[in-house]
């Protein structure tokens, strides 16, 4: 009889060891799909979702999802019907929500009407009709400071015509000669590492359309709106 006891407390001691030391399914999650797809060797976080046995796995801000051994890979959208809310929807929000704090504003246009005491953020390229809306509409908003962000996405002279604005000795003139009155910039050569920097933020953050606006309180509007709407949101910004 001891030597059952014996026998079963060492198997017992030997599942243990063996379930310490078993891997978890993140660590699993990870082997598999870097053996199986090289272009998610940079996998950055992995973590459960609130459907069993379903984990997301997030790559910069991609988000994909996918079972415990990573057998099987969802590229889609996970939507809660109880509480009818779309969870890809929101955690890619959080994921590429911008603090207007970490603007890197030095690489901005800086647009003064009035005294400039209010600030914002716009995200713009030369070739966009909407921008020149905007521009047109903001006009009409006083004592505000735009901040510029030049990123040539739309066609190729985007590049040209950025470049042009972005050395211009008036950076500001230059930006609103063009977008309201359709003066185009002598051509000019500079430093453009900005206009690379502001893409590879734009890419980041996933502002993929213009103009895309962020106010001083973190919010995000994707899209033209109206000075009605503008002065609405900066007074609720305060």
């Amino acid at each position: 009889m001891k030597l059952l006891a014996t026998a079963a407390t060492a198997i017992f001691a030997v599942l243990t060891l063996g379930q310490a030391f078993a891997a978890s399914p993140e660590d699993t999650i990870r082997q598999t799909l870097n053996e199986r797809i090289p272009q998610l060797t940079k996998i950055d976080e992995v973590r459960t979702t609130p459907m069993q046995g379903l984990y997301e796995v997030r790559v910069g801000t991609d988000v994909f999802y996918t079972d415990a051994q990573g057998n099987y890979l969802i590229q889609g959208e996970l939507i809660d019907t109880q509480a009818r809310r779309n969870l890809t929807e929101d955690r890619i929000k959080a994921l590429t929500a911008v603090k207007f704090s970490d603007l890197p504003l030095n690489d901005a246009i800086k647009v003064v009407q009035g005294k400039g005491e209010r600030h914002i953020a716009v995200f713009a390229d030369p070739n966009c009709g909407y921008c020149k809306r905007f521009e047109r509409d903001m006009q009409s908003v006083d004592n505000v400071t735009m901040h510029v962000f030049l990123i040539p996405i739309l066609s190729p002279d985007s590049v040209e015509k950025s470049r042009n604005i972005w050395c211009a000795k008036d950076q500001a003139k230059a930006w609103q000669d063009y977008m309201l009155k359709g003066e185009k910039s002598t051509s000019a050569t500079c430093d453009t590492k900005a206009l690379e920097r502001n893409l590879a933020f734009a890419h980041k953050y996933k502002i993929t359309g213009t103009p895309t606006i962020i106010f001083t309180d973190n919010t995000r509007v994707p899209g033209a709106i109206s000075a009605k709407d503008v002065e609405k949101r900066l007074i609720s910004a305060k």
